[in-house]
């Protein structure tokens, strides 16, 4: 009784927590800023045709998504504050490369190179923010911390167009550049915390399958049984594993999570990519991402206290509960939309609502989730993995919503997201959280 009462009162919102909130705003600003103008920019510099944008812009993506496993990797091995630090100076110094770039070639490399710092700076991100927050408001303190994504992701595209009809595009270049520059100063006044040594060993983990299974409200309340199963490790703990292992760069004990979370973020592509047609109904598309940002911050004020009263599989299935009545919605517009416009349209503006709370809960409960699997000396594998598993799912998305649109209707594709959700839904609750309860360590 008397720890629970301490660990409401750990602070939160420490100096280091709101720098390394700051600096990720600042980031994301500045990401987002030039994103919807980067394919105006590729057809009036470089006379790029639309095939040819889509594949110059994915360099990025797919930059960041393979050089994520080994930024888990390095900021696992070497100290994660100089890492970050330096691919967060990388990605924003990449901005001057562009105001520079001459060629087409040129800005396909420093589109790469973007993507590999992006994917560095976003795991060492994720992690840092972990490290300095106190294990009791972890849920909570990830829940403020993606905000800080969605809020950049509300105003960076408005803040570009309008830059965009006002000012050239080096100088917004330039002006993305200093706002990463003022993210990257307030990265440098981030203090993470002394490493301790309670860190759970593998055959910690292994040897948990001995514990009696409790259910998810538990979880903040077997500190002594990890306790004691230390204290029986020690001599397992003298033996050192290998250093270059598969685990080192992929969370195995995630990978059931990340699969569900891959099902999750296929829907979630498709519908950031197709969206904007809009089925017909004639309305401003923008306003479906303004809705979808709202749920989702309003979410995130009560899903991460949620997961720290233990929760957590729980939090995960309600929001998936809520992706699957959004996609489902989404579906039927096109069909409503000949019986009623304005009942198809106050219904395309009341799904992005759900689908942002569903979201919102279920982003910072599968983060909490991947790092709980993970012992301190991983949680940045973990992170990654959890990043991995999302942007992957979105890339499928992104490419078979386009396929199945192209041979049936947009109403089809929100239909399939519908049915993946489900099975996600299923599959989470089947086999996911037994394994959760199994494996986790804190």
């Amino acid at each position: 009784m008397t720890a629970t009462v301490a660990n409401k009162k750990e602070r939160l919102f420490t100096k280091s927590y709101i720098a390394i909130m700051t600096a990720n705003f600042m980031q994301m600003f500045g990401f987002w800023s030039t994103m919807p103008l980067l394919p105006f920019y590729l057809e009036e510099r470089y006379a790029c045709s639309e095939g040819k944008i889509g594949l110059v812009l994915s360099c990025y993506v797919v930059a960041a998504l393979l050089f994520r496993p080994f930024s888990g990797y390095l900021l696992d091995t070497f100290r994660r504050k100089p890492l970050y630090l330096i691919a967060y100076f990388c990605f924003t110094s990449i901005f001057a490369g562009y105001i520079a770039c001459a060629t087409l070639t040129m800005f396909i490399i420093l589109r790469l190179a973007h993507g590999v710092a992006f994917g560095a700076q976003s795991v060492g991100g994720n992690t840092l923010v972990v490290d300095i927050m106190p294990s009791s408001r972890r849920g909570e303190g990830l829940g403020y911390y993606g905000l800080t994504n969605n809020i950049a992701m509300s105003v960076g595209p408005m803040a570009g167009l309008f830059m965009h009809k006002n000012l050239s595009y080096e100088s917004i270049f330039a002006m993305s550049m200093l706002v990463c520059l003022v993210g990257f100063f307030s990265a440098t006044l981030i203090k993470p915390k002394k490493k301790n040594n309670t860190n759970v060993s593998e055959s910690t983990v292994a040897n948990r399958e001995n514990l009696p299974e409790n259910n998810d409200s538990s979880l903040a309340n077997e500190s002594e049984s990890i306790e004691m199963l230390q204290k029986a490790d020690v001599k397992g703990a003298q033996k050192k594993s290998p250093l270059i292992k598969l685990d080192r760069f992929i969370l195995l004990r995630g990978l059931p999570a990340g699969l569900s979370l891959l099902l999750l973020s296929i829907p979630y592509g498709a519908t950031t990519n197709f969206v904007e047609r809009q089925m017909g109904l004639g309305v401003e598309p923008g306003l479906y991402f303004t809705f979808l940002a709202v749920g989702m911050g309003i979410s995130r004020l009560f899903s991460g206290k949620m997961v720290d009263r233990g929760f957590v599989t729980r939090t995960i299935c309600y929001g998936l509960y809520l992706a699957i009545a959004a996609f489902a919605l989404l579906s039927l517009c096109g069909h409503i939309v000949n019986i009623s416009l304005t009942a198809a349209r106050i219904l395309f503006f009341t799904v992005p609502f759900i689908q942002g709370v569903g979201f919102g809960m279920l982003f910072p409960a599968y983060n909490s989730l991947f790092i709980s699997l993970a012992p301190h000396n991983r949680r940045a594998t973990a992170t990654s993995t959890y990043l991995t598993s999302w942007d992957t799912g979105i890339g499928i998305g992104l490419v078979s919503s386009g396929l199945i649109a192209e041979h049936s209707s947009f109403s089809c594709v929100y239909f399939v997201g519908a049915i993946l959700c489900l099975i996600s839904t299923v599959f989470f609750i089947k086999h996911v959280t037994p394994h959760f309860t199994k494996y986790r360590l804190e």
